[in-house]
């Protein structure tokens, strides 16, 4: 388990009319706070993903450097870390944790900053639904948050992605060893299944075209199904990634107070400045999708990355893509 604090929220009501009993928000700080306390960077954590993800962009030169940035990286409810499924006690441990949503996240992210004495935020910062807060923080809290820079992610869930969601997740619960989130052992197939899903959906077919995965030390397609997705997957409790896809699915920050869903209308209250990274070839969240949220935001700019590596050019893996985000994010910060 990587190294993290934890911040204890008490009873923390949520969107669903449910009360989570002794949430936990798990949290981790690179760099320090200066005198001004102007010089924090929140980072989100993606769908199975923790605070680590974002350490190759967390380092002396970067551009979330800790020697100028006091950089805090937070775990999502749900992510094993913090508050979850797989963590939480009775009544509401495994398939009875309630349901949590972005905005229910932001809001205890926003108690954490609080408690940590910062007013305001130099950047939020995020990758796939680490950019869906992005968006919602700029939107809860707009006095605090000076620039944002998510990267492929999207403000909302359009019907596309939903549907992408519920393939994946319904390859996962249609192993009867699930059994409804109550199983005893975990359900290895369905997870299998659901890794296989995801497989097709993280990389662009120009990838697989060009055999990119034999970079990655994977001699065939199979040897890459097997030992990186299926690997990664088994790894994560079943229902911790069914309930954070459920995050994912539901979110809309047109859902926020005072919008009625309408997610134009959001982004057009967004005063922050913004760099908006999608992937080129992201089939996740497809770069017209981000250039029409894009063209809501009063100050916003559309740098889309120009890469064949599909969802994953935003993950870190790429060097290329790696240094296309870290440029981006420092022309952001300078702005």
């Amino acid at each position: 388990m990587p190294e993290h604090k934890i911040f204890s929220l008490g009873d923390f009501p949520l969107e669903c009319g449910l009360v989570l009993r002794k949430a936990q928000l798990a949290y981790q700080v690179y760099g320090e706070l200066n005198s001004r306390k102007d010089n924090a960077i929140l980072l989100c954590s993606w769908y199975s993903g923790d605070h680590t993800g974002y350490e190759f962009l967390i380092r002396e030169g970067k551009c979330f450097d800790p020697t100028k940035y006091c950089v805090i990286g937070v775990n999502m409810f749900t992510n094993g870390l913090s508050s979850s499924p797989s963590t939480t006690p009775i009544p509401m441990n495994g398939p009875h944790f309630p349901a949590t949503t972005i905005r229910d996240n932001v809001r205890a992210q926003h108690a954490l900053v609080q408690s940590l004495g910062i007013e305001s935020l130099a950047l939020v910062s995020g990758y796939s639904m680490g950019a869906q807060q992005c968006f919602q923080w700029a939107v809860s809290y707009p006095d605090m948050v000076e620039r944002i820079a998510p990267w492929c992610g999207a403000a909302r869930t359009t019907p596309h992605t939903h549907v992408f969601i519920e393939g994946f997740t319904s390859a996962l619960r249609a192993d009867a060893a699930w059994n409804h989130g109550h199983y005893a052992q975990p359900p290895a197939t369905g997870v299998r299944a659901m890794a296989r899903v995801y497989a097709g959906w993280g990389l662009s077919q120009a990838w697989y075209r060009e055999e990119l995965f034999k970079q990655l030390g994977h001699p065939s397609v199979e040897d890459f199904l097997v030992y990186f997705w299926e690997h990664f997957f088994l790894l994560c409790d079943a229902n911790n990634l069914l309930a954070q896809a459920k995050t994912w699915q539901d979110h809309n920050v047109g859902d926020s107070p005072g919008f009625d869903g309408d997610w134009r209308k959001a982004l057009a209250t967004i005063s922050a400045k913004a760099m908006v990274m999608p992937g080129q070839t992201d089939l996740y969240f497809p770069p017209e999708d981000s250039q029409a949220e894009t063209d809501c935001m009063p100050n916003a700019v559309y740098r889309p990355i120009p890469s064949i590596w599909g969802h994953l050019a935003g993950i870190g893996m790429n060097p290329e893509d790696n240094d296309f985000i870290d440029a981006a994010v420092r022309e952001c910060l300078a702005s």
